[in-house]
């Protein structure tokens, strides 16, 4: 039976109506979530708001660094089809394939605008500010970024932001910041990093086709990060930057009753604004290749041999152990022989014979190497450990900590399958040999020796660390060797009289570190001996105790001892700077001789 053209046509209609309905069908329930996406994404976009970061102060409540504008230039994901990378890399200024590597990374949402260039410049911004409407979509974002107040001053416990590592953009605790975000990378910044940083806030706006907004649809705010109060006197770590004058060298300066760091000084330093404001890979080039390595930590990353400083402990050794009397000399003719050897003492001609208290005042080497033989290495390891020399400090900056090297018999039995001999000792005694300290350990030395055998946990944050233990030293060998070190600063003859305040009393030793290689004859700052001196004040109730190391300083009685002075009365009484002397201050410094090298024996050279 032949249908009618009337039926076909009605068939027809039928189809067509039951085609439409399918697809309506299809594309409201089976692709609806597609499809609604798809069509927020042409009229939504959620800009992140920045948290402002948490302020860094001083003890004193000097803000350290301040929150600034950091701009960005973005782009709109609804706008990358028919995008012109070509001409958009000319307009910005970027390689082609960085931008393409950009818009094409797999974390990238339809709704979050794409970070194509940071760090601009205001010149930067007009630019794209003039131009933009070549590149629908294409906007600046605004997020916080740091000014770091005194640039150099106090970098390297400071710190800066930065962009994410790889690294971290794989740690979970970093999950959900963008890869372009910025965060802690050193110091301060790094470790209260979380603190700090506050939480972003967000907004939901309508754009039209330009991705110009139209309205607000939702909006979240940002929660400011938590403000900072750290331990450091920043007027401290001013006044003593220029007393290096360009040498490099380390001080850290302990409020000796509580742990907390009062200055932490590695020059040469670095400026950290460099960093926040998007370091060029030239720039962080230079700073990696600089041989003068500002990126060094030297407070804690740096271990020298302490010279005479180490004195202290094999004194405070010999008092505890009763291997000498208070009063009974032993005769210094210029040095001690040993075989075949001699072990030289700094003065040529001798102390002639000369007791405890003034061998500390004048460091005789003679007497030491005796108070060295009649302990033997393992009683002076006890306490140079016991004192904190010799491990980790604890303090925690995110960077590795030189363990430095206190050696006993049963190290030198397993790293040099040799036994010990008593040349060794000898220079152990006076701080030479395999021995060997950082700043922040010889530091913590003095401020532990300085309150009473006391141990307290180094803090960055004001209001310290309670004790964590006791050295358990007598009182009478604390009291005995702080009146030795008093004279060291105060007495005639005295190796420090460069670190003497008209306003302090001051207690100290000095120390000269012997470069490894060094020839009799030899010149060149680069073959100068390196300076020390640890010190504490005031000496009847210590308020600071601290360590100064200059790097081919030569001595340390006229090198690190000024740079101490300056550094305690900055703190004791805020002595406006260039009021106390410098490094140049007249002094007849008997350490000044100590320079020449130790003779060291043949087992000392194995």
């Amino acid at each position: 039976m032949q249908l009618s053209k009337i039926q076909l046509g009605s068939y027809i209609i039928v189809a067509v109506f039951i085609f439409f309905c399918f697809k309506l069908w299809q594309l409201q329930v089976m692709d609806g979530d597609k499809y609604r996406a798809l069509s927020e994404s042409n009229r939504l976009r959620i800009v992140k708001t920045p948290a402002p970061r948490g302020i860094i102060f001083d003890r004193n409540g000097t803000a350290l660094v301040k929150d600034i504008p950091f701009f960005s230039v973005s782009i709109s994901p609804e706008s990358l089809k028919g995008l012109d990378l070509y001409a958009l890399s000319k307009f910005l200024g970027m390689p082609e394939n960085e931008i393409a590597e950009k818009l094409n990374r797999k974390d990238n949402s339809p709704f979050i605008p794409i970070k194509l260039k940071q760090g601009l410049s205001f010149q930067e911004i007009a630019h794209v500010e003039a131009g933009k409407s070549d590149f629908p979509g294409l906007f600046v974002e605004t997020d916080v970024g740091r000014e770091y107040l005194f640039g150099k001053t106090g970098a390297h416990i400071i710190g800066y932001l930065g962009k994410m590592t790889p690294a971290q953009f794989e740690n979970p605790a970093f999950r959900n910041f963008p890869l372009d975000a910025l965060i802690g990378q050193w110091g301060v910044e790094a470790v209260f990093d979380e603190e700090l940083r506050g939480t972003p806030g967000e907004r939901i706006i309508e754009v039209d086709a330009l991705g110009r907004e139209l309205r607000l649809i939702q909006q979240r705010p940002s929660v400011k990060g938590k403000d900072i109060t750290l331990s450091i006197d920043i007027d401290v770590q001013k006044a003593v930057e220029t007393e290096f004058h360009d040498k490099a060298g380390a001080l850290v300066a302990i409020k000796p009753d509580t742990g907390e760091i009062l200055a932490l000084e590695s020059l040469p330093s670095f400026d950290p604004n460099v960093f926040s404001r998007g370091v060029q890979y030239q720039d962080w080039l230079s700073l990696l290749e600089d041989k003068k390595k500002p990126m060094l930590n030297r407070a804690l990353q740096s271990q020298y041999p302490p010279g005479s400083t180490f004195k202290i402990i094999t004194g405070t050794a010999a008092l505890e152990e009763g291997v000498i009397e208070l009063d009974k000399k032993i005769n210094c003719s210029g040095g001690i022989g040993y075989g075949k050897w001699t072990f030289g003492c700094w003065k040529k001609g001798g102390h002639g014979p000369i007791a405890f208290h003034r061998a500390i005042v004048e460091s005789c080497d003679t007497y030491f190497y005796e108070l060295g033989r009649r302990l033997g290495i393992d009683r002076i390891y006890k306490y140079a450990m016991a004192l904190g020399l010799g491990k980790e400090t604890g303090l925690n900056l995110l960077i590795k900590e030189r363990r430095g090297l206190i050696p006993n018999t049963e190290w030198k039995r397993q790293q040099k399958k040799l036994p010990w001999y008593l040349g060794e000792t000898y220079n152990a005694a006076i701080g030479q040999g395999y021995v060997a300290v950082t700043p922040i350990q010889m530091a913590k030395m003095i401020a532990t020796f300085s309150n009473g055998g006391t141990i307290y946990p180094l803090s960055l944050v004001k209001g310290g660390s309670k004790a964590s233990g006791e050295v358990g030293l007598k009182p009478e060998t604390i009291q005995t060797i702080k009146e030795a070190l008093a004279g060291v600063v105060n007495e005639p003859g005295g190796t420090a009289h460069a670190a003497q305040s008209q306003s302090i009393i001051i207690g100290g030793k000095t120390g000269t570190a012997q470069v490894i290689g060094k020839q009799r004859g030899v010149t060149g700052e680069k073959f100068m001996d390196h300076a020390w001196f640890v010190a504490f004040a005031p000496v009847d109730k210590p308020e600071i105790a601290l360590s100064v190391f200059v790097e081919h300083g030569g001595h340390g009685g006229s090198a690190a001892a000024p740079i101490a002075k300056k550094a305690i009365e900055a703190y004791l009484i805020k002595r406006p700077a260039g009021k106390t002397g410098g490094p140049n201050a007249a002094s007849k410094d008997p350490e000044d001789s100590e320079a020449g090298p130790k003779e060291k024996t043949q087992e000392a050279q194995d």
